[in-house]
């Protein structure tokens, strides 16, 4: 016969608890007084056990799920034994007989032998239902189905993505297993409880239980209610903090909490009053760094990041300088159309993170202006000839690196870093310059060393070289660190002004567009010269935007009238 076996009374004002651990399966063969889901209330961390034996036919719970008392938690078939048993039980004349029969067979189980290993093979097929998803949530959108029919998944694998109107979250697998079926596809609006999965399950499972009898935590229960704490081996509690030392409480009562969201494979480890305490303060626990074994989170964990979120907040600096964006999920595109989807290279990817970073965490301003380059163009093109000489090619960015060696120079602002942790400044004595290049795996900024000891036809060779380098994928790590400023050069494709990312530890960045001929008013008349805009993007932690118009300024000054380096 088919029976439920529902979360007992856990004692007075608890009306739920958070599920731990799931000890048993579907197919499972069970002992009666055998654990079947580990809980954690406020107070303690316990077994739940079963009140007879029999065979799991279905498991309705998982890790991470919120049970409320009277709950469903597994169903099974009771053996022709266990019912039996069961017959008799209902004939008890009286609830004190049945304490005193309680109390003689917990000392027949305290002198008794522990039971032996057991080995248990199943093979089912079952299916795999939506979770409750909180108060009053009783549906939720499909998002994104991860799974198909014949992936072999684990136990806490995500197969399928939900957007309710509070949060979009993974619900995982509850078992391992091949699965057989799919009954839900993008775009479907899928009910609690509704069957998401069909999965075939097998395999050998093997469980040795002693019936050392352990202190209760609810001694006021009967047999059929009696839960066992328990403390596994690798989840043994760590050293009591300083605030339990004291006896304050780190945790809520199930009723002042929400429902506890599903938790996905790979979230960092915590025990649910940790996750709890997350929540209610709006931190996401996966951003914690926890000290306990194998990265365990603890509540000690959770408190000194949020205090160093308000220190930072108070202070300005957020974390490491601004507060992490919450990443949103992409929706599916191929609802509207055809796509294809290509693996993002090594270098994209280390350039998308850092300018992320770069961008959140330094406040940029970006400076315009212009530079009359007639003149200097004439010299470059003057002469081009002696540089072509050596092998190299004389650019206008061959000499922008070296007017913008003596610009750091002049203003030494430029060519420094700033230290918040230790809230000093970083002054540089030598004089590395960046130089962006676009290639068709992303973009490469090699550096060019000691640039105030190289003339510009060294220079103009060097750049060359690098630039191939980059090109080819043969620039080595020191080619590519150790910048000062950077120059990004995108006249040879076009524009007129831009706002470059400051190259983070830098704190400027120099961009250069596309130089064309306007009218300039001179002595009367209208006069064609050609003008070059720049774009000078900096840190504004560390330097003014006075700072930055003056620097910028000087760089065209020294462009239109080149004698002012020997000034």
């Amino acid at each position: 016969m088919a029976t439920e076996l529902k979360l007992p009374e856990l004692g007075e004002n608890i009306e739920s608890a958070d599920v731990v651990t799931v000890l048993v399966k579907a197919g499972d063969n069970i002992e009666k007084d055998q654990g079947l889901i580990e809980i954690e209330t406020d107070k303690a961390t316990v077994e739940v056990p079963s009140d007879t034996k029999g065979k799991i036919k279905e498991v309705l719970v998982k890790a991470g799920d919120k049970v409320k008392v009277g709950q469903p938690i597994v169903v099974f078939e009771e053996s022709d034994g266990a019912s039996k048993e069961k017959e008799v039980k209902a004939e008890e004349p009286a609830r004190e007989t049945q304490v005193e029969e309680n109390k003689e067979e917990k000392k027949e189980k305290q002198s008794a032998a522990p039971h032996a290993e057991q080995a248990k093979t199943s093979t089912e097929e079952v299916d795999i239902l939506l979770p409750e998803l909180g108060e009053n949530i009783e549906s939720a959108d499909v998002v994104n189905v991860l799974v198909k029919q014949g992936d072999k998944i684990e136990k806490d694998q995500g197969i399928i993505e939900i957007e309710t109107d509070k949060a979009t979250v993974e619900v995982p697998s509850t078992m391992d297993g091949e699965i057989t079926e799919v009954y839900v596809k993008t775009g479907d609006k899928a009910k609690v409880g509704e069957a998401l999965i069909k999965i075939r399950t097998a395999g050998t499972v093997k469980e040795a239980r002693g019936e050392e009898e352990k202190k209760k935590e609810h001694p006021e229960v009967t047999r059929s209610e009696e839960i066992k704490p328990a403390v596994k081996e690798e989840e043994k509690p760590e050293k009591p903090s300083e605030a339990e030392a004291k006896g304050e409480r780190e945790s809520f009562s199930p009723g002042e909490i929400d429902h506890q969201p599903p938790i996905s494979k790979g979230a960092a480890p915590a025990a649910p009053s940790v996750r709890r305490i997350a929540r209610e303060l709006g931190v996401d626990i996966n951003s914690i760094k926890g000290s306990g074994p194998s990265g365990r989170v603890s509540m000690d964990d959770v408190k000194l990041f949020v205090k160093r979120l308000n220190e930072e907040r108070a202070s300005g600096t957020g974390i490491q300088g601004g507060f992490a964006v919450k990443r949103e999920s992409l929706p599916d595109f191929s609802k509207w159309g055809d796509t294809e989807t290509k693996p993002m290279s090594k270098i994209r990817s280390v350039t998308a993170e850092h300018l992320s970073y770069a961008w959140s965490v330094i406040p940029h301003v970006t400076q315009h202006d212009k530079a009359d380059i007639t003149e200097i163009e004439k010299m470059r093109k003057k002469l081009s000839s002696e540089v072509e000489k050596g092998g190299a090619k004389l650019t206008i960015t061959a000499m922008l690196v070296k007017i913008a060696v003596a610009g750091i120079k002049k203003f030494p602002q430029f060519n420094s870093s700033i230290d918040l942790d230790k809230h000093e400044i970083i002054y540089k004595k030598y004089f590395n310059i960046g130089i962006a290049v676009d290639t068709e795996f992303g973009l490469i900024v090699p550096v060019i060393k000691n640039a105030d000891r190289k003339n510009i036809t060294e220079i103009s060779l060097e750049l060359n070289e690098l630039a191939e380098k980059a090109r080819t994928k043969k620039a080595s790590l020191d080619d590519l660190q150790g910048a000062c400023f950077t120059i990004t050069n995108l006249g040879g494709i076009g524009g007129t002004y831009f706002t470059p990312i400051v190259n983070s530890p830098e704190v400027a960045i120099l961009g250069v567009s596309r130089g064309s001929y306007e009218p300039s008013y001179k002595d009367g008349n209208f006069i064609p010269r050609l003008m070059l805009p720049l774009s000078l993007s900096y840190d504004h932690r560390i330097i003014d935007g006075a700072d930055a118009a003056k620097f910028l300024r000087w760089i065209c000054e020294v462009l239109e009238e080149p004698v002012k380096l020997f000034l």
